[in-house]
């Protein structure tokens, strides 16, 4: 299969769904030989907010370390390559049609087919043992403890802030969506956390006090360093980061971490494209009050034109609400996804517009500083857009 063939077939593979369990991601990775070797350091990282920033963080400190450092993320803003990622550069097309054929034979007789997400997983950590990693960052999909990254035997296991999020997979309650994502606690390993709320940060010190697992929590910002994302929840990621990579035995000078956090690379979080235009992927409650908060140290005392699209199964009530305080008006667009909310379906008591397509609305707010934000595959969009690309989205 040539890179779009193969893309193709992955793709076909959604309809296959999202299984949560661990059997068989374990026999994938087994069969595809794409264990991480014994010299190879694995730092996963579960949670609900921040997840993404902070595996970036602690990937831009492997290589600030000249470690060769193995990113794993989803799901991807334009191109399905972003997901994998050796020293910041992408798995080329010839490399992924290759490893997605490979998958697609080794499969082709099973009785249970692998997910889209267990396929990707294993192309990554094949690409990984291929590219001899002394580092391997993975960031959870949803869950945790039966997450598909689980499979892999990690040496950190880090959360970032829970907060109710996929409550049809994961639970209703803090306390249950808690023991899910510590799930990933193993026997022995530093496990870090990131400040909870009380009845999450209950729930964390019982799983792992079950499983053995030394547990710290990181409740104090990293200061005195300048990071290339703004917002103290962002100095709070770091304080996370830094922390995973020592528990790992990596020795962090200052210098190492200046220079780390002042080149991460992580679009999609308060991402400045120009003077009037900023993007920010906060689609549930937690995300809009840091993003909210953030936006008031950069720009005080000053309101925007919010561009938002969002999917089902958020609260979308909720974070609008919180949107409110820093904004002047709304415009309403709808997402690229199956799980799109109508734009009509919105509710504010601000002025607000409905859009038929994304180019309409940035073409109302052209010339006013404007914040796009809300589901991931609006900004996937809205990045294709403004770079003249194309993008697929995902539904994983």
């Amino acid at each position: 299969m040539n890179y779009r063939e193969a893309l193709d077939w992955l793709y076909s593979t959604q309809l296959f769904g999202i299984k949560l369990g661990l059997e068989a991601p374990t026999r994938l990775l087994r069969e595809f030989l794409a264990f991480p070797s014994h010299r190879t350091k694995v730092i996963h990282v579960a949670g609900t907010n921040g997840k993404g920033s902070t595996c970036a963080m602690i990937d831009s400190l492997g290589q600030g370390l000249a470690l060769k450092s193995g990113l794993f993320t989803s799901p991807h803003l334009i191109d399905y390559r972003e997901r994998v990622r050796v020293n910041g550069i992408e798995i080329s097309e010839e490399k992924t049609a290759q490893l997605l054929s490979e998958l697609k034979e080794l499969v082709a007789d099973w009785e249970h087919h692998p997910t889209f997400f267990e396929l990707t997983l294993a192309l990554a950590m094949r690409h990984f043992s291929d590219q001899n990693c002394d580092l391997i960052v993975l960031e959870t999909g949803m869950g945790g403890r039966l997450d598909a990254t689980t499979a892999v035997p990690a040496d950190v296991c880090v959360l970032t802030p829970i907060s109710l999020d996929h409550t049809q997979w994961l639970g209703s309650t803090l306390d249950e969506i808690a023991r899910e994502k510590s799930g990933i606690a193993l026997r022995g390993k530093p496990f870090i956390s990131a400040k909870q709320e009380p009845e999450a940060e209950k729930a964390i010190r019982q799983v792992t006090n079950q499983t053995q697992a030394p547990l710290t929590f990181i409740t104090a910002p990293l200061l005195g360093y300048s990071l290339s994302l703004p917002g103290k929840h962002q100095q709070e990621n770091a304080a996370l980061a830094c922390e995973a990579m020592t528990s790992a035995g990596y020795h962090l000078t200052f210098d190492v971490v200046q220079f780390s956090l002042q080149h991460i690379n992580w679009p999609g979080r308060f991402e400045k494209v120009n003077e009037h235009l900023i993007l920010d992927a906060a689609h549930n409650p937690h995300a809009a009050r840091a993003l909210v908060e953030t936006w008031k140290a950069e720009f005080p005392n000053k309101k925007t034109a919010i561009i938002f699209g969002a999917v089902e199964d958020k609260a979308t009530t909720e974070v609008l609400a919180i949107l409110s305080e820093i904004a002047d008006n709304f415009h309403f667009v709808p997402v690229n996804s199956e799980r799109g909310l109508a734009p009509e379906s919105h509710k504010v008591t601000l002025p607000s517009t409905i859009h038929q397509d994304l180019p309409s609305a940035l073409a109302s707010c052209e010339g006013e500083i404007t914040l796009l934000t809300g589901s991931l595959f609006l900004l996937g969009e809205a990045k294709a857009l403004l770079s003249n690309q194309s993008t697929r989205a995902s539904s994983q």
